[in-house]
């Protein structure tokens, strides 16, 4: 790759996924810095200085310092965090898609434990925890004053004992105790099946090191099944994200040999890079791990399903495929964020990593999605009734502190009243769902007979009507955050 960075990516316990950058760097180095603001660093020292020696009872010195490092990630963006201890390891594990503990990516937000998404089929999957959830206390012990290191330890635990988690579901304006078995989540992020006679579904559940490998694996078992397939779903809904290469690599499974996947815009000249469907791109061992696919993927008919959780490396795809014109996007408008992290991994202390935002990414014409998303080309609804509370959903523009788009268009800059609209009158029909005691329905599993998306996108491929939303709007861009 040239000068380019070593793709190494994330989806990780611990913060919202996306694609990822490495690289080695010493953490003293200031050759093309400025010099250090020192009014700014003697206060820092002072405030310091006096906490230690004015604070009602001693404080540890490491703690504080440990606690400003953190402070001054944290409100960089929603998505740059400094990794420590159980952090790091968590970080470390969930790249390879394993460990063990509950199965939840989180972040912290006003001193909760928010739930970004739980992983498919773990635990906390199986007992209905959701994007958006907080947790309010773990077993006794109150969530509020933890750090995110702190408790993430206290989730963790043997495979096979109880956790209990006190949950506020701020959607439905209630609090509920939840009971959650531990064990090693093997997070298998692809999955797939033939659907009927000449049309097969594939799902990704996440981009993970294992993710490019596995896809190419079901595509050819795939093929043995139904070597004449007709039409393809790739699925992506509700995946967060993850490793870059793994998008390229999925992507380049359905494109033209070194065509571009996306670019990447930065302040380092290394985060200012073009990536293509070639195997130097998304290969870690020099292999070509795509090789020996059956050619008919180049041409196969193809829908990507998409909705308000399919997120960064998941967008990467989903902009390849319709900017290249190679798949109709169905579904709704995706979560919308458009930027990139490095891992800054040679800090003095071990076990300890930052991850910055360090770039933008843009689709191969050159749009970015960032707090905006893919539009699909067909708005579907998740069920035949309408998508009801998927105004409730979390997206990048709702995330405080998110980053601009970068466009200076002054139209991007204006709220979005019809999201507004639907955001009330989704909370009005939860309201109402409360007061009668009743529980907002949950959608089908994916890839059940029972998903309405999936069917629509089946009809899609066979030429037949689809039941495009009444009420999805594209939503409007929200850069009032800080470009």
């Amino acid at each position: 790759m040239g000068n380019k960075l070593k793709v190494a990516g994330w989806v990780s316990l611990g913060v919202v996924a996306g694609a990822l950058t490495t690289m080695q760097l010493q953490a003293t180095a200031r050759s093309s810095m400025s010099p250090l603001p020192l009014e700014e660093m003697q206060q820092l020292a002072t405030v310091f200085d006096l906490v230690k020696r004015a604070y009602v009872e001693p404080v540890d010195e490491k703690k504080l310092i440990r606690d400003a490092i953190g402070g001054m990630v944290l409100g960089l963006d929603p998505h740059s965090q400094y990794f420590e201890g159980a952090a790091f390891k968590e970080f470390r594990e969930s790249i390879h898609g394993k460990f063990t503990g509950v199965g939840i990516q989180i972040e912290m937000e006003d001193g909760l434990v928010k739930v970004v998404s739980p992983i498919e089929g773990s635990p906390a999957f199986r007992a209905g925890l959701i994007t958006g959830d907080l947790i309010t206390r773990i077993d006794d012990t109150a969530v509020k004053g933890l750090t995110l290191d702190q408790a993430i330890k206290r989730m963790r635990g043997p495979s096979g004992t109880k956790v209990l988690l006190t949950v506020f579901r701020k959607a439905e304006n209630r609090s509920f105790p939840v009971t959650i078995v531990r064990e090693e989540i093997k997070n298998k992020s692809v999955r797939s099946k033939v659907v009927e006679p000449g049309y097969a579904w594939i799902r990704i559940n996440q981009f993970q090191e294992p993710t490019v490998r596995d896809f190419a694996d079901q595509l050819k078992e795939l093929y043995k099944q139904d070597p004449n397939l007709k039409g393809l779903v790739l699925d992506l809904r509700n995946d967060p994200g993850g490793l870059l290469d793994g998008a390229i690599g999925v992507s380049a499974a359905f494109l033209p040999k070194d065509v571009v996947v996306v670019t990447t815009n930065g302040q380092m000249q290394d985060q200012r890079a073009t990536y293509k469907a070639a195997p130097s791109f998304y290969s870690r061992d020099g292999s070509d791990t795509l090789a020996g696919l059956p050619a008919a993927l180049k041409s196969v008919p193809m829908v990507v399903l998409v909705n308000e959780g399919s997120a960064s490396a998941s967008e990467i795809v989903a902009g390849a495929l319709r900017d290249h014109k190679r798949a109709v996007i169905m579904g709704s408008q995706t979560f919308g964020k458009g930027s990139v992290q490095t891992e800054l991994t040679r800090l003095p202390m071990p076990n300890t990593s930052l991850k910055i935002t360090t770039a933008r990414y843009y689709t191969p014409s050159g749009q970015t999605i960032q707090a905006k998303g893919i539009v699909p080309d067909v708005m579907v609804d998740d069920t035949a009734e309408g998508s009801p509370y998927a105004a409730l959903r979390v997206r990048e523009a709702d995330l405080e502190r998110h980053l601009g788009n970068g466009t200076g268009n002054a139209e991007d800059e204006k709220k979005d009243p019809a999201r507004e609209k639907q955001r009330e009158e989704a909370l009005k029909k939860l309201e109402e769902a409360n007061a009668k005691n009743t529980k907002p329905v949950r959608l089908p599993e994916f890839g059940s007979a029972e998903d309405f998306q999936l069917q629509q996108a089946l009809n899609r491929l066979k030429g037949k009507p689809v039941m495009v939303s009444k009420s999805q709007t594209e939503r409007k861009v929200d850069a009032t955050k800080s470009n």
